[in-house]
């Protein structure tokens, strides 16, 4: 498997260099050089496969014999370990519940990948690696999680102070081990941006082996792709299915994106957004505008600057005509979330997350005059936002056991300024 800097097609690397360097000195996301296509016969009888055996299937289809198939099979199937089911609401909406592995986030799949991927290309070269990630709540669970006692790796995840619900900054801060937490004064793009700095830093790039476990690195999209598969499997028979995504860095958009190249049978994708709508906005328009990004009830959505809208556009080849085609975008804002959190209550008798809620509002908007089934990608379990989802719905919600048991450790992290230079100095101290 080849892969491209999305800034420069000369620039071509292979998997190893892609997951283990991140991102590519000019400062592009990496792609494919190729996306091939997935076998008709595996399309047309993919009700006879487990999960796992789709999963393999997707990832040697992308990754080609560059990975052992033993290695990759083991890979593969120690990651996708856990179920995405999909749940009928009527008969137009469904929802994909990804949030049955250990962080209760749909983001555990690319992180029990990459870990182990990562683990694999590592082994036995003698070498640490330290994997910086920066979240907006849920990928900094889900890396936990996944890397926590990983050898030969450590991990610094960097959270904006105040913008995480209290349980997932447990996830981040309460584990020890390999796992260091930073706590930034500013907003999740400010983390995203001193993490884009520390991979260009020439002091940190030659005194440390970086990686990052954010959907800037192509491994985490890999096996994202993996669960719009497994949907189609349960949703083949409900007709033309649409993807409703609730969007913030877009890296799940783009591996369902991916998993259309491949031509997995997807009709088209919603991308839902809270206030930060700077991918609706360009959908409607055609020029795209970041901004500072907002603080809303859909937390790991305030994103002002996607990193991956540069994949989308290397998808489509800048071309605003194309990507409208396939994508259509709709933005909510907190009053609309919660009323459409109180309203798949009421009727479905399902207690929705606040990420969700935004995707029902678009799934109801766009499928009010189609015949498409849609499906909602519910991105986390309710419990994870249980002060606002208590408020909204004005009862008690239980809370897994694995997210119960952290509300009484301790929190151990970093405070640092919005500032590179406070974040390198604490780097090297803590490194």
């Amino acid at each position: 498997m080849k892969l491209v800097s999305t800034n420069n097609k000369s620039n071509i690397v292979d998997l190893k260099e892609a997951v283990l360097n991140s991102l590519p000195a000019d400062r592009g996301l990496y792609m494919p050089t190729v996306i091939p296509k997935l076998k008709e016969s595996f399309i047309n009888d993919i009700e006879q496969y487990s999960f796992q055996e789709i999963a393999f299937e997707m990832a040697k289809t992308l990754i080609g014999d560059y990975i052992p198939t033993a290695d990759l099979k083991n890979i593969v199937y120690n990651s996708i370990s856990f179920p995405a089911p999909l749940v009928k609401l009527n008969d137009q909406i469904g929802i994909l519940e990804l949030f049955h592995g250990p962080s209760l986030a749909f983001k555990d799949f690319g992180a029990q990948f990459m870990s182990r991927l990562m683990a694999y290309f590592t082994k036995g070269e003698g070498k640490e690696l330290l994997i910086l990630v920066a979240t907006s709540g849920d990928t900094g669970g889900a890396v936990a999680a996944g890397f926590h006692n990983v050898p030969g790796i450590k991990v610094a995840i960097l959270y904006p102070s105040g913008k995480v619900s209290a349980l997932q900054e447990k996830q981040l801060t309460t584990l020890g081990g390999n796992i260091y937490a930073f706590e930034i004064e500013g907003t999740f793009d400010d983390c995203q941006t001193i993490v884009k700095t520390a991979f260009l830093d020439p002091d940190l790039k030659s005194g440390y082996n970086l990686s990052s476990a954010n959907s800037i690195n192509i491994a985490r999209l890999i096996p994202q792709s993996f669960y719009y598969a497994e949907a189609y499997k349960q949703g083949k028979a409900l007709g033309d299915l649409t993807f409703i995504i609730p969007s913030g860095n877009f890296g799940n958009l783009t591996a369902g994106l991916l998993a259309k190249r491949m031509e997995l049978p997807i009709k088209h994708f919603v991308a839902a957004t809270n206030k930060n709508k700077i991918v609706p906005d360009y959908l409607h328009t055609g020029e795209f505008n970041p901004i500072a990004s907002v603080s809303t009830l859909s937390n790991a959505m305030d994103v002002g600057n996607p990193s991956n809208f540069a994949r989308m556009m290397d998808l489509y080849g800048s071309t605003w005509n194309n990507i409208k085609n396939d994508i259509t975008g709709y933005w909510y804002d907190d009053q609309q979330t919660a009323s459409a959190l109180r309203e798949v209550y009421d009727k479905y008798n399902y207690i929705i997350d606040p990420h969700g809620a935004v995707a029902y509002c678009a799934a109801k908007e766009y499928l009010a005059d189609k015949k498409e089934f849609g499906i909602i990608i519910e991105t986390a379990h309710a419990s994870k936002f249980k002060p606002d989802v208590e408020r909204i719905l004005e009862r008690k919600i239980e809370v897994p056991q694995r997210l119960s048991i952290l509300k009484d450790k301790s929190k151990k992290a970093h405070f640092l300024k919005n500032s590179f230079s406070h974040f390198k100095a604490a780097l090297i101290e803590t490194f």
